[in-house]
Protein backbone atom coordinates (compact mmCIF):
# COMPACT_ATOMS: atom_id res chain seq x y z
CA UNK A 1 0.00 0.00 0.00
CA UNK A 2 1.37 3.49 -1.06
CA UNK A 3 1.95 6.08 2.19
CA UNK A 4 -1.31 7.57 0.42
CA UNK A 5 -3.73 4.85 0.79
CA UNK A 6 -2.00 3.94 4.52
CA UNK A 7 -2.84 7.60 6.05
CA UNK A 8 -6.41 7.09 5.05
CA UNK A 9 -7.16 3.90 6.24
CA UNK A 10 -4.92 4.53 9.21
CA UNK A 11 -7.35 8.21 9.33
CA UNK A 12 -10.97 5.66 9.29
CA UNK A 13 -9.90 3.23 11.53
CA UNK A 14 -9.30 6.14 14.76
CA UNK A 15 -13.41 6.22 15.06
CA UNK A 16 -15.58 5.30 12.21
CA UNK A 17 -18.75 7.20 13.89
CA UNK A 18 -16.44 10.41 13.62
CA UNK A 19 -18.50 12.76 11.59
CA UNK A 20 -16.13 13.63 8.47
CA UNK A 21 -18.30 15.62 6.29
CA UNK A 22 -21.12 17.77 5.97
CA UNK A 23 -23.36 18.35 3.40
CA UNK A 24 -26.66 20.63 2.88
CA UNK A 25 -27.10 20.33 6.68
CA UNK A 26 -26.40 16.52 6.82
CA UNK A 27 -23.46 14.76 8.38
CA UNK A 28 -21.30 11.77 7.02
CA UNK A 29 -19.21 9.59 9.20
CA UNK A 30 -16.26 7.89 8.14
CA UNK A 31 -18.02 4.93 8.23
CA UNK A 32 -20.17 6.20 5.65
CA UNK A 33 -17.02 6.59 3.69
CA UNK A 34 -15.90 3.03 4.37
CA UNK A 35 -18.91 1.12 3.54
CA UNK A 36 -18.87 3.17 -0.05
CA UNK A 37 -14.79 1.99 -0.50
CA UNK A 38 -15.89 -1.35 0.78
CA UNK A 39 -18.65 -2.00 -1.85
CA UNK A 40 -16.32 -0.65 -4.37
CA UNK A 41 -13.46 -3.39 -3.36
CA UNK A 42 -15.82 -5.73 -3.95
CA UNK A 43 -17.01 -4.92 -6.94
CA UNK A 44 -13.44 -3.70 -8.99
CA UNK A 45 -11.97 -6.54 -7.61
CA UNK A 46 -14.84 -9.07 -8.59
CA UNK A 47 -14.17 -7.52 -12.45
CA UNK A 48 -10.31 -7.66 -12.15
CA UNK A 49 -9.29 -4.12 -11.63
CA UNK A 50 -7.03 -4.18 -8.73
CA UNK A 51 -3.69 -2.11 -8.43
CA UNK A 52 -3.41 0.74 -11.29
CA UNK A 53 -6.50 0.07 -12.66
CA UNK A 54 -7.93 3.18 -13.79
CA UNK A 55 -11.02 4.55 -12.38
CA UNK A 56 -12.80 7.33 -13.77
CA UNK A 57 -14.98 9.74 -12.02
CA UNK A 58 -18.04 11.78 -12.75
CA UNK A 59 -16.76 14.13 -10.11
CA UNK A 60 -19.46 16.31 -9.20
CA UNK A 61 -18.91 17.62 -5.50
CA UNK A 62 -20.65 15.52 -3.61
CA UNK A 63 -19.95 13.52 -0.31
CA UNK A 64 -20.62 9.64 -1.71
CA UNK A 65 -18.28 11.16 -4.72
CA UNK A 66 -16.05 12.34 -2.02
CA UNK A 67 -15.83 8.38 -0.60
CA UNK A 68 -14.93 7.35 -3.76
CA UNK A 69 -11.99 9.58 -4.36
CA UNK A 70 -10.41 8.80 -1.11
CA UNK A 71 -10.98 4.76 -1.93
CA UNK A 72 -9.84 4.72 -5.77
CA UNK A 73 -6.67 6.83 -3.97
CA UNK A 74 -6.02 4.51 -1.01
CA UNK A 75 -6.29 1.28 -3.01
CA UNK A 76 -3.62 2.13 -5.18
CA UNK A 77 -5.42 2.58 -8.39
CA UNK A 78 -5.72 5.42 -10.74
CA UNK A 79 -7.80 8.19 -10.60
CA UNK A 80 -9.30 9.64 -14.11
CA UNK A 81 -11.23 12.81 -13.68
CA UNK A 82 -14.77 13.61 -15.69
CA UNK A 83 -16.33 16.72 -15.89
CA UNK A 84 -19.71 16.43 -15.53
CA UNK A 85 -21.05 19.81 -16.37
CA UNK A 86 -19.73 18.45 -19.65
CA UNK A 87 -22.69 18.92 -22.32
CA UNK A 88 -23.80 14.85 -22.83
CA UNK A 89 -22.15 14.28 -26.20
CA UNK A 90 -19.38 15.86 -25.11
CA UNK A 91 -18.23 13.89 -21.84
CA UNK A 92 -19.53 10.79 -23.79
CA UNK A 93 -16.75 11.39 -26.31
CA UNK A 94 -14.39 11.68 -23.36
CA UNK A 95 -15.50 8.62 -21.93
CA UNK A 96 -14.92 6.92 -25.65
CA UNK A 97 -11.29 8.46 -25.59
CA UNK A 98 -10.31 7.66 -22.03
CA UNK A 99 -11.44 3.57 -22.13
CA UNK A 100 -11.41 3.37 -18.55
CA UNK A 101 -11.96 0.35 -16.44
CA UNK A 102 -14.62 1.52 -14.62
CA UNK A 103 -16.51 4.72 -14.31
CA UNK A 104 -18.33 5.56 -11.01
CA UNK A 105 -21.01 8.74 -11.01
CA UNK A 106 -24.13 9.69 -9.31
CA UNK A 107 -27.81 8.60 -10.68
CA UNK A 108 -28.38 11.65 -12.48
CA UNK A 109 -25.27 11.31 -14.69
CA UNK A 110 -26.07 7.77 -15.12
CA UNK A 111 -29.77 8.79 -16.66
CA UNK A 112 -27.56 10.58 -19.56
CA UNK A 113 -27.99 8.36 -22.17
CA UNK A 114 -24.97 9.53 -24.16
CA UNK A 115 -22.83 8.25 -20.74
CA UNK A 116 -24.33 5.43 -20.42
CA UNK A 117 -24.13 4.44 -24.47
CA UNK A 118 -20.20 5.46 -24.08
CA UNK A 119 -19.08 3.78 -21.29
CA UNK A 120 -21.10 0.82 -22.97
CA UNK A 121 -19.49 1.13 -26.32
CA UNK A 122 -16.20 1.27 -24.26
CA UNK A 123 -16.65 -1.88 -22.34
CA UNK A 124 -16.47 -0.20 -19.09
CA UNK A 125 -17.48 -1.07 -15.77
CA UNK A 126 -20.55 1.20 -14.53
CA UNK A 127 -20.62 2.01 -10.82
CA UNK A 128 -23.57 3.79 -9.16
CA UNK A 129 -23.60 5.82 -6.22
CA UNK A 130 -26.68 5.65 -5.16
CA UNK A 131 -26.23 8.19 -1.82
CA UNK A 132 -28.09 5.31 0.68
CA UNK A 133 -26.15 4.82 3.19
CA UNK A 134 -27.07 1.01 3.53
CA UNK A 135 -27.15 -0.01 -0.31
CA UNK A 136 -24.15 2.55 -1.33
CA UNK A 137 -22.80 0.90 -5.07
CA UNK A 138 -24.76 -0.44 -7.29
CA UNK A 139 -23.79 -2.04 -10.68
CA UNK A 140 -25.15 -0.06 -13.69
CA UNK A 141 -27.66 -1.57 -15.77
CA UNK A 142 -25.90 -3.11 -19.25
CA UNK A 143 -22.33 -2.49 -17.54
CA UNK A 144 -21.85 -5.34 -15.40
CA UNK A 145 -18.54 -6.21 -17.00
CA UNK A 146 -15.52 -4.81 -18.10
CA UNK A 147 -14.48 -6.07 -21.65
CA UNK A 148 -10.70 -5.63 -20.80
CA UNK A 149 -9.74 -5.93 -24.91
CA UNK A 150 -11.59 -2.92 -25.58
CA UNK A 151 -10.20 -0.78 -23.06
CA UNK A 152 -7.05 1.23 -21.20
CA UNK A 153 -7.79 -0.29 -17.97
CA UNK A 154 -4.46 0.13 -16.01
CA UNK A 155 -2.15 2.66 -15.91
CA UNK A 156 1.83 3.01 -15.78
CA UNK A 157 2.85 1.98 -12.16
CA UNK A 158 2.92 4.07 -9.22
CA UNK A 159 -0.11 6.47 -10.95
CA UNK A 160 -2.52 7.60 -8.54
CA UNK A 161 -4.50 10.87 -10.68
CA UNK A 162 -5.27 11.92 -13.66
CA UNK A 163 -6.04 15.25 -13.13
CA UNK A 164 -7.99 17.11 -15.93
CA UNK A 165 -6.93 20.92 -16.19
CA UNK A 166 -8.73 23.72 -16.23
CA UNK A 167 -8.57 24.84 -19.41
CA UNK A 168 -8.50 28.58 -18.71
CA UNK A 169 -6.61 29.53 -22.52
CA UNK A 170 -7.56 25.88 -23.89
CA UNK A 171 -8.79 22.50 -24.14
CA UNK A 172 -8.44 21.07 -20.93
CA UNK A 173 -5.64 17.75 -20.59
CA UNK A 174 -5.13 15.27 -18.31
CA UNK A 175 -1.70 15.58 -15.89
CA UNK A 176 -0.45 11.96 -14.22
CA UNK A 177 0.26 12.70 -10.72
CA UNK A 178 2.20 10.07 -8.71
CA UNK A 179 0.50 8.72 -5.57
CA UNK A 180 4.00 9.73 -3.97
CA UNK A 181 3.81 13.02 -5.09
CA UNK A 182 0.40 13.95 -4.01
CA UNK A 183 1.22 12.42 -0.59
CA UNK A 184 3.91 14.51 -0.75
CA UNK A 185 2.07 17.82 -1.68
CA UNK A 186 -0.49 16.93 0.92
CA UNK A 187 2.12 16.51 3.59
CA UNK A 188 3.61 20.31 2.67
CA UNK A 189 0.54 22.10 2.79
CA UNK A 190 0.76 21.52 6.85
CA UNK A 191 2.53 24.73 6.53
CA UNK A 192 -0.32 26.41 5.87
CA UNK A 193 -2.10 25.62 9.47
CA UNK A 194 1.16 25.11 11.99
CA UNK A 195 1.20 21.44 11.81
CA UNK A 196 4.14 19.51 11.37
CA UNK A 197 4.70 17.16 8.14
CA UNK A 198 5.64 14.31 10.47
CA UNK A 199 2.75 15.07 13.70
CA UNK A 200 0.77 12.06 14.18
CA UNK A 201 -2.62 11.19 12.51
CA UNK A 202 -5.66 12.35 14.59
CA UNK A 203 -9.27 13.46 14.27
CA UNK A 204 -9.88 17.33 15.09
CA UNK A 205 -12.76 19.39 15.51
CA UNK A 206 -11.84 21.59 12.87
CA UNK A 207 -13.93 22.15 10.12
CA UNK A 208 -12.81 23.44 6.46
CA UNK A 209 -15.14 24.67 3.60
CA UNK A 210 -14.59 23.15 0.30
CA UNK A 211 -16.44 25.01 -2.48
CA UNK A 212 -13.90 24.64 -5.16
CA UNK A 213 -14.86 21.22 -7.73
CA UNK A 214 -13.80 18.29 -7.58
CA UNK A 215 -13.13 17.52 -11.09
CA UNK A 216 -10.19 20.65 -10.43
CA UNK A 217 -6.86 20.60 -8.75
CA UNK A 218 -7.94 23.25 -5.86
CA UNK A 219 -10.89 20.78 -5.06
CA UNK A 220 -9.29 17.29 -5.09
CA UNK A 221 -6.61 18.23 -3.19
CA UNK A 222 -8.51 20.58 -0.72
CA UNK A 223 -10.47 17.15 0.12
CA UNK A 224 -7.10 15.34 0.41
CA UNK A 225 -5.37 18.38 2.62
CA UNK A 226 -8.56 18.63 5.04
CA UNK A 227 -9.16 14.90 5.50
CA UNK A 228 -5.48 13.96 5.88
CA UNK A 229 -5.38 16.71 8.57
CA UNK A 230 -8.07 15.03 10.48
CA UNK A 231 -10.39 18.25 9.92
CA UNK A 232 -14.21 17.96 9.06
CA UNK A 233 -14.82 18.73 5.56
CA UNK A 234 -17.85 21.57 5.01
CA UNK A 235 -18.70 20.57 1.36
CA UNK A 236 -20.91 22.92 -1.11
CA UNK A 237 -21.98 21.52 -4.09
CA UNK A 238 -20.61 25.13 -5.97
CA UNK A 239 -19.50 28.10 -4.89
CA UNK A 240 -22.54 31.04 -3.91
CA UNK A 241 -22.04 33.99 -1.96
CA UNK A 242 -25.39 33.09 0.46
CA UNK A 243 -24.24 29.45 0.36
CA UNK A 244 -20.39 30.42 1.48
CA UNK A 245 -21.24 33.13 3.89
CA UNK A 246 -23.96 30.40 5.77
CA UNK A 247 -21.46 28.49 6.17
CA UNK A 248 -18.53 30.42 7.33
CA UNK A 249 -21.55 31.73 10.06
CA UNK A 250 -22.93 28.53 11.21
CA UNK A 251 -19.76 26.51 11.68
CA UNK A 252 -17.91 30.08 13.05
CA UNK A 253 -15.44 28.96 10.73
CA UNK A 254 -11.72 30.41 10.96
CA UNK A 255 -10.27 30.27 7.57
CA UNK A 256 -12.24 29.82 4.48
CA UNK A 257 -11.17 29.62 0.74
CA UNK A 258 -12.71 30.47 -2.81
CA UNK A 259 -10.79 32.14 -5.43
CA UNK A 260 -10.32 35.51 -6.54
CA UNK A 261 -13.67 35.81 -8.57
CA UNK A 262 -15.49 34.96 -5.43
CA UNK A 263 -13.82 37.28 -3.47
CA UNK A 264 -15.30 40.32 -5.82
CA UNK A 265 -19.20 38.60 -5.45
CA UNK A 266 -18.59 39.13 -1.73
CA UNK A 267 -17.66 42.60 -1.82
CA UNK A 268 -20.15 43.12 -4.54
CA UNK A 269 -22.60 41.36 -2.20
CA UNK A 270 -22.03 44.15 0.16
CA UNK A 271 -21.74 41.52 3.09
CA UNK A 272 -22.02 42.41 6.79
CA UNK A 273 -19.06 42.60 8.24
CA UNK A 274 -20.42 40.91 11.54
CA UNK A 275 -21.17 37.82 9.49
CA UNK A 276 -17.76 37.10 8.54
CA UNK A 277 -16.62 38.50 12.24
CA UNK A 278 -15.14 34.72 13.12
CA UNK A 279 -12.55 34.74 10.22
CA UNK A 280 -8.83 34.99 10.97
CA UNK A 281 -7.58 34.54 7.38
CA UNK A 282 -9.26 34.54 3.84
CA UNK A 283 -7.51 31.80 1.43
CA UNK A 284 -7.68 32.92 -2.16
CA UNK A 285 -5.82 30.75 -5.23
CA UNK A 286 -6.44 29.11 -8.64
CA UNK A 287 -6.26 32.45 -10.75
CA UNK A 288 -4.29 35.91 -10.14
CA UNK A 289 -5.14 37.91 -7.27
CA UNK A 290 -5.24 41.82 -8.03
CA UNK A 291 -3.43 43.14 -4.62
CA UNK A 292 -5.90 46.13 -4.95
CA UNK A 293 -8.53 43.54 -4.65
CA UNK A 294 -6.98 41.71 -1.58
CA UNK A 295 -6.52 45.66 0.13
CA UNK A 296 -9.98 46.23 -0.60
CA UNK A 297 -11.25 42.91 1.56
CA UNK A 298 -8.87 43.77 4.26
CA UNK A 299 -10.49 47.12 4.42
CA UNK A 300 -13.72 46.14 4.76
CA UNK A 301 -13.13 43.20 6.85
CA UNK A 302 -10.10 43.21 8.72
CA UNK A 303 -9.66 39.20 7.37
CA UNK A 304 -5.85 39.36 5.52
CA UNK A 305 -6.03 37.52 1.96
CA UNK A 306 -3.45 35.03 1.86
CA UNK A 307 -2.65 34.15 -1.82
CA UNK A 308 -1.34 30.46 -2.89
CA UNK A 309 0.13 29.52 -6.22
CA UNK A 310 0.52 26.03 -7.74
CA UNK A 311 0.08 24.21 -10.83
CA UNK A 312 -1.39 20.61 -11.84
CA UNK A 313 1.72 19.36 -13.12
CA UNK A 314 3.33 20.47 -9.58
CA UNK A 315 0.75 17.71 -7.60
CA UNK A 316 -0.64 21.13 -6.31
CA UNK A 317 2.93 21.79 -5.13
CA UNK A 318 4.02 25.61 -5.00
CA UNK A 319 4.10 28.75 -2.79
CA UNK A 320 1.93 30.61 -0.72
CA UNK A 321 1.50 33.06 2.40
CA UNK A 322 1.13 31.89 6.21
CA UNK A 323 -0.74 34.12 8.47
CA UNK A 324 2.78 34.45 10.31
CA UNK A 325 4.19 36.00 6.65
CA UNK A 326 1.45 37.59 6.47
CA UNK A 327 2.18 40.04 10.06
CA UNK A 328 5.78 40.14 9.37
CA UNK A 329 5.87 41.14 5.67
CA UNK A 330 2.68 42.99 4.39
CA UNK A 331 2.43 45.18 3.00
CA UNK A 332 5.69 45.21 2.43
CA UNK A 333 5.24 42.32 -0.24
CA UNK A 334 2.35 43.06 -1.51
CA UNK A 335 1.40 41.49 -4.70
CA UNK A 336 3.21 38.11 -4.02
CA UNK A 337 2.61 34.48 -3.83
CA UNK A 338 3.92 34.07 -0.74
CA UNK A 339 6.94 31.70 -0.51
CA UNK A 340 7.48 28.11 -1.67
CA UNK A 341 6.43 25.59 0.13
CA UNK A 342 8.54 23.34 1.98
CA UNK A 343 10.61 20.91 -0.50
CA UNK A 344 9.97 22.84 -3.26
CA UNK A 345 12.88 24.63 -4.88
CA UNK A 346 12.23 27.76 -7.47
CA UNK A 347 14.58 29.72 -9.44
CA UNK A 348 13.82 32.30 -12.51
CA UNK A 349 15.72 32.02 -15.94
CA UNK A 350 16.05 34.25 -18.87
CA UNK A 351 12.88 34.27 -21.79
CA UNK A 352 16.23 33.64 -24.40
CA UNK A 353 18.83 32.11 -23.50
CA UNK A 354 17.31 29.94 -20.45
CA UNK A 355 19.86 30.71 -18.19
CA UNK A 356 19.58 31.81 -14.35
CA UNK A 357 18.56 35.29 -13.49
CA UNK A 358 19.62 36.86 -10.37
CA UNK A 359 17.25 37.57 -7.55
CA UNK A 360 15.05 40.36 -8.49
CA UNK A 361 14.80 39.69 -12.10
CA UNK A 362 11.80 38.99 -14.45
CA UNK A 363 11.52 35.74 -15.95
CA UNK A 364 10.23 32.03 -16.74
CA UNK A 365 9.55 30.53 -13.44
CA UNK A 366 10.74 26.61 -13.06
CA UNK A 367 10.37 24.83 -9.69
CA UNK A 368 11.70 21.17 -8.71
CA UNK A 369 11.33 19.10 -6.12
CA UNK A 370 12.18 14.62 -4.81
CA UNK A 371 8.78 13.45 -5.61
CA UNK A 372 7.90 15.95 -8.77
CA UNK A 373 8.93 13.81 -12.11
CA UNK A 374 12.74 13.02 -11.84
CA UNK A 375 13.67 15.41 -9.68
CA UNK A 376 15.03 17.86 -12.26
CA UNK A 377 13.55 20.88 -13.18
CA UNK A 378 10.47 21.81 -14.63
CA UNK A 379 9.87 24.73 -16.88
CA UNK A 380 6.22 26.94 -16.30
CA UNK A 381 4.74 29.56 -18.82
CA UNK A 382 4.56 31.77 -15.87
CA UNK A 383 6.80 34.94 -15.77
CA UNK A 384 8.05 35.81 -12.29
CA UNK A 385 10.17 37.52 -9.58
CA UNK A 386 11.79 35.92 -6.89
CA UNK A 387 13.15 38.27 -4.58
CA UNK A 388 16.07 38.20 -2.15
CA UNK A 389 13.60 37.13 0.66
CA UNK A 390 12.17 33.93 -1.35
CA UNK A 391 8.89 35.99 -2.01
CA UNK A 392 7.48 34.85 -5.40
CA UNK A 393 5.42 37.38 -7.66
CA UNK A 394 3.83 36.16 -10.51
CA UNK A 395 3.74 38.74 -13.40
CA UNK A 396 1.88 36.36 -15.75
CA UNK A 397 2.30 34.22 -18.65
CA UNK A 398 4.11 34.21 -21.12
CA UNK A 399 2.02 32.15 -23.52
CA UNK A 400 -0.71 34.59 -23.44
CA UNK A 401 1.42 38.06 -24.63
CA UNK A 402 -0.60 39.70 -27.53
CA UNK A 403 1.58 40.28 -30.20
CA UNK A 404 0.23 43.72 -31.77
CA UNK A 405 2.30 45.36 -35.24
CA UNK A 406 5.47 43.20 -33.13
CA UNK A 407 4.79 45.39 -29.52
CA UNK A 408 4.09 43.01 -27.08
CA UNK A 409 1.21 43.20 -24.97
CA UNK A 410 0.39 41.67 -21.53
CA UNK A 411 -3.25 41.07 -20.76
CA UNK A 412 -2.62 41.31 -17.06
CA UNK A 413 -1.44 45.04 -17.47
CA UNK A 414 -5.06 45.74 -19.16
CA UNK A 415 -6.96 43.80 -16.94
CA UNK A 416 -5.24 45.90 -13.81
CA UNK A 417 -5.69 49.39 -15.49
CA UNK A 418 -9.09 48.63 -16.62
CA UNK A 419 -10.23 47.28 -12.86
CA UNK A 420 -8.85 50.81 -11.15
CA UNK A 421 -12.55 52.22 -12.56
CA UNK A 422 -14.80 52.81 -10.06
CA UNK A 423 -17.75 51.14 -12.20
CA UNK A 424 -15.75 48.01 -13.32
CA UNK A 425 -16.38 44.83 -11.08
CA UNK A 426 -14.06 42.08 -13.51
CA UNK A 427 -12.49 42.74 -17.00
CA UNK A 428 -11.07 40.12 -19.14
CA UNK A 429 -8.70 40.98 -22.37
CA UNK A 430 -7.97 38.60 -25.09
CA UNK A 431 -6.81 38.74 -28.67
CA UNK A 432 -8.19 38.84 -32.08
CA UNK A 433 -7.01 38.42 -35.49
CA UNK A 434 -5.94 41.50 -36.78
CA UNK A 435 -4.96 41.60 -40.99
CA UNK A 436 -2.75 44.46 -40.93
CA UNK A 437 -1.35 44.45 -36.94
CA UNK A 438 -1.49 40.75 -36.60
CA UNK A 439 -3.36 40.44 -33.00
CA UNK A 440 -5.28 43.38 -31.51
CA UNK A 441 -6.40 43.30 -27.89
CA UNK A 442 -10.08 43.15 -26.53
CA UNK A 443 -11.61 43.92 -23.40
CA UNK A 444 -14.47 42.58 -21.65
CA UNK A 445 -16.37 43.65 -18.35
CA UNK A 446 -18.82 43.49 -16.13
CA UNK A 447 -20.21 46.28 -13.78
CA UNK A 448 -20.64 46.74 -9.77
CA UNK A 449 -23.99 46.35 -8.49
CA UNK A 450 -26.09 49.63 -9.53
CA UNK A 451 -23.10 51.06 -11.12
CA UNK A 452 -23.25 53.07 -14.51
CA UNK A 453 -22.00 52.09 -17.82
CA UNK A 454 -18.95 54.20 -18.18
CA UNK A 455 -18.93 53.43 -21.82
CA UNK A 456 -16.46 52.74 -24.77
CA UNK A 457 -14.88 55.81 -24.91
CA UNK A 458 -14.26 57.12 -21.04
CA UNK A 459 -12.62 53.52 -20.88
CA UNK A 460 -10.21 54.62 -23.41
CA UNK A 461 -9.87 57.82 -21.93
CA UNK A 462 -8.63 56.35 -19.03
CA UNK A 463 -6.33 53.45 -20.36
CA UNK A 464 -4.72 56.21 -22.11
CA UNK A 465 -3.33 57.94 -18.52
CA UNK A 466 -1.74 54.71 -17.90
CA UNK A 467 -1.27 52.57 -20.88
CA UNK A 468 1.18 52.74 -24.20
CA UNK A 469 -1.71 53.78 -26.86
CA UNK A 470 -0.49 50.07 -28.55
CA UNK A 471 -1.86 48.41 -25.25
CA UNK A 472 -5.32 49.95 -25.10
CA UNK A 473 -7.81 47.61 -26.73
CA UNK A 474 -9.77 48.12 -30.01
CA UNK A 475 -13.22 47.39 -28.65
CA UNK A 476 -14.54 47.33 -25.04
CA UNK A 477 -17.72 44.87 -24.53
CA UNK A 478 -19.83 44.88 -21.25
CA UNK A 479 -21.50 41.57 -20.69
CA UNK A 480 -23.95 40.69 -18.04
CA UNK A 481 -21.00 37.77 -16.86
CA UNK A 482 -17.40 36.41 -17.73
CA UNK A 483 -17.87 32.88 -19.17
CA UNK A 484 -16.02 30.22 -16.46
CA UNK A 485 -14.35 27.62 -16.29
CA UNK A 486 -16.07 25.27 -12.81
CA UNK A 487 -13.04 27.25 -11.09
CA UNK A 488 -14.69 30.47 -11.23
CA UNK A 489 -11.46 31.43 -13.69
CA UNK A 490 -12.31 33.03 -16.73
CA UNK A 491 -12.55 30.87 -19.70
CA UNK A 492 -10.75 32.49 -22.58
CA UNK A 493 -11.70 30.00 -25.23
CA UNK A 494 -15.74 30.77 -24.12
CA UNK A 495 -14.89 34.45 -23.86
CA UNK A 496 -12.86 34.76 -27.49
CA UNK A 497 -16.26 32.94 -28.51
CA UNK A 498 -18.83 35.75 -26.97
CA UNK A 499 -16.78 38.33 -28.09
CA UNK A 500 -16.27 37.44 -31.82
CA UNK A 501 -20.12 36.57 -31.87
CA UNK A 502 -20.69 40.09 -30.29
CA UNK A 503 -18.20 42.19 -32.71
CA UNK A 504 -19.62 40.06 -35.82
CA UNK A 505 -23.64 41.14 -34.90
CA UNK A 506 -22.03 45.22 -34.57
CA UNK A 507 -20.23 44.59 -37.55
Amino acid sequence: MSKLGAMIAQLAQIDPNADALEFEGEWWRWADWTAIGAAMEGLLGAAGLGRDARIAGLLRNAPPIAGAILHVLASDRCLVTLNPSLPDAALGADILRLKPGAVFGLPRDWDRSDVRDAAREAGCLGLMLTGSRDDPVRLVDGLEAVNHAGLHAFSASGVGLEMLTSGTTGAPKRIPLTHHAIAQSTLSAAVYDGRKADEPLALRDQRVMLSAPFTHLAGIFGLLNTTLAGRKVILLPRFSVEEWVGAVERHQLRVASAPPAALRMILDADVPRQRLQSLLAFRSGTAPLDPDLADAFYARYGIPVLQNYSATEFAGAGAGWTLADHRKFYPEKRGSVGRMNPGIDARIIDTENFLPLAAGDTGLLEIRAPHLGDGSWIRTTDLAVLDADGFLFIKGRADSAIIRGGFKIFPEDIVAALQTHPAILEAAVIAIPDPRLGQVPVAAYTLKAGADDPGEGELDQLLRQSLMPYQVPTHFLRVEELPRTPSLKVSQPALRALVVERLQQTA
